[in-house]
């Protein structure tokens, strides 16, 4: 709150400038003396509704206008993970309810891949470069640039670089299972849904 009565000051400034008025015009307007509108203004005079309720009725703005609170910035800044050889660069802030993450997988040599796991929740991926390889349950599948995978991580799933080459995905995914409300599964099978080519055997 203290941030948004800050901003009152610049906020009115703004308004009036907008009007061409000078300092005098909407003092003279307002009735109120010229250095109590330069002091509102400058933040040396605390705001009161006594005196902004005729300035803002002047300027034809509304009161909300001038003590909202500010913007926050948008942007994501946290840390870069690496962890097995993977890049993982988070996309969202840390409590958000949906995490998004870019993931750049290393090459894998030899057809290995890491062992399945399993958790709550569903997830969602698009390959942005190379190819992927994702294990799910019993299928062992390859998905090239432009596709996507998603499923139910409750099946037990891998996922890593295909072709002996790097890639790169995009990755959400709800570590509340929110999505599961949405999402039925048949009871003894996780329900899944993929887009992309089985692995040639």
């Amino acid at each position: 709150m203290e941030d948004a009565l800050a901003q009152v000051g610049p906020r009115l400034r703004a308004a009036r400038l907008a009007r061409g008025w000078t300092l005098d015009d909407l003092a003279v307007r307002a009735e109120m003396s010229t250095s109590t509108l330069s002091r509102l203004e400058s933040g040396k005079r605390q705001a009161s509704l006594e005196l902004l309720l005729p300035l803002t009725r002047l300027l034809g703005v509304r009161l909300d206008d001038l003590v909202r609170p500010s913007t926050a910035d948008p942007r994501v800044r946290r840390p870069v993970i690496r962890r097995d050889g993977m890049v993982i660069a988070p996309l969202a802030p840390e409590h958000a309810p949906i995490h998004t993450y870019r993931i750049a997988y290393p090459p894998v040599s030899g057809g290995s891949a890491p062992e399945p796991r399993t958790h709550d929740g569903y997830e969602w991926i698009y390959v942005l470069t190379g190819r992927v390889r994702l294990l799910l349950g019993d299928q062992d599948l390859v998905l090239a640039r432009g596709e996507a995978a998603e499923f139910d991580t409750r099946t037990p799933h891998a996922i890593c670089a295909a072709g002996g080459r790097p890639a790169e995905v995009i990755s959400i995914f709800n570590d509340e299972g929110v999505r599961m409300h949405t999402h039925v599964a048949e009871e003894g099978a996780a329900a899944a849904e993929v887009t992309g080519r089985r692995r040639p055997t």
